[in-house]
């Protein structure tokens, strides 16, 4: 296997619960090297016409650029919204260690 960049991929969830059972899926079913949750986020939107507000729980998922559509499908059948935020993050700079890391956590499908 050749090392492949990591992305980054952001999404929400309503709560902590959902973002747990979302974080351990993607781990374990090696689409992600790690997801990081942050609970408390807070997000002001426009849906079905109107502005919402509501406190959500950030993700931050770790994954690899060659199976990123892997695990935007998965995440996808896992999220509990309607239009789950899927938003892939390009890096500009990796190093070397944790790019391997990555690789490693997440083989090839």
């Amino acid at each position: 296997m050749s090392d492949t960049l990591p992305v980054l991929v952001l999404s929400t969830c309503p709560d902590q619960t959902s973002a747990d059972a979302i974080a351990l899926a993607l781990v374990e079913e090696g689409l992600a090297a790690c997801v990081t949750r942050i609970p408390g986020a807070r997000s002001t939107y426009r849906w079905q016409g109107r502005i919402e507000h509501a406190t959500e729980v950030q993700l931050l998922i770790k994954t690899r650029v060659t199976i990123s559509g892997a695990l935007i499908k998965r995440l996808t059948e896992l999220h509990p919204y309607e239009l789950p935020e899927v938003v892939v993050v390009e890096p500009r700079d990796v190093s070397e260690p944790y790019m391997r890391w990555v690789n490693e956590q997440t083989p090839d499908r």
